[in-house]
């Protein structure tokens, strides 16, 4: 399936979300818009295409997890550079019992982080405006990562919280294939692209 414009992002998110879902992702695409004018949290252009560039970008994830893990929320989901909350914003409000943590440093996107959580009523969602250096590590069942760092810092900063028994989901555009080719053989082997529903060019970087 290829998502390649709003009509077709939605009825793809419709399929993973339920009816509060849903309405959850509409709430946070108004709140994104009302936000996008006081500060760049997401490009101009792409303000007219929100539901695929962004939300459906994100919940495309979720095909890499099985829906009882998302239902039963058994592991934490780590959200690396959150910027403007995705992927993060997005498992939450189609996944609200899986806790997810989205790492964030800078101290305005915290704000409207934290306002956009508090809005959408996820109470599973916790916003850490810490660099993620300083982040306690603990076991994350999932780390995502869109526009965060190139691959082998953000494999270096993530790797204390990572186990033989976490997912690497990694949206990377289309520097992806090149990205995971210039790792190390032995790191390169713990990793495939999975080409994007959202950009025929772009991959995402998931692990074995």
């Amino acid at each position: 399936m290829s998502i390649l414009d709003e009509a077709s992002a939605r009825r793809f998110v419709e399929e993973l979300a339920d009816r509060e879902a849903l309405e959850r992702l509409g709430l946070l695409v108004d709140l994104l818009m009302d936000e996008n004018s006081r500060q760049n949290l997401i490009s101009k252009p792409s303000q007219s295409q929100v539901w695929q560039r962004h939300i459906a970008d994100s919940a495309q994830l979720l095909k890499f997890v099985p829906r009882e893990t998302c239902d039963s929320g058994d592991g934490v989901w780590l959200d690396l550079g959150t910027g403007a909350g995705f992927p993060g914003l997005v498992v939450s409000a189609i996944c609200p019992q899986m806790p997810v943590i989205l790492v964030e440093s800078r101290r305005r996107r915290v704000e409207w982080l934290e306002r956009a959580k508090a809005e959408m009523g996820l109470s599973k969602c916790e916003i850490d405006g810490r660099r993620l250096e300083v982040v306690e590590p603990f076991p994350a069942r999932f780390i995502s990562a869109r526009a965060f760092a190139r691959l082998p810092q953000l494999l270096k900063l993530s790797a204390p919280f990572s186990t033989a028994a976490t997912t690497y989901l990694l949206p990377k555009g289309r520097s992806a294939a090149q990205e995971l080719q210039q790792q190390p053989s032995k790191s390169r082997k713990l990793f495939h692209v999975e080409q994007s529903l959202t950009d025929p060019e772009a991959g995402i970087i998931v692990s074995n």
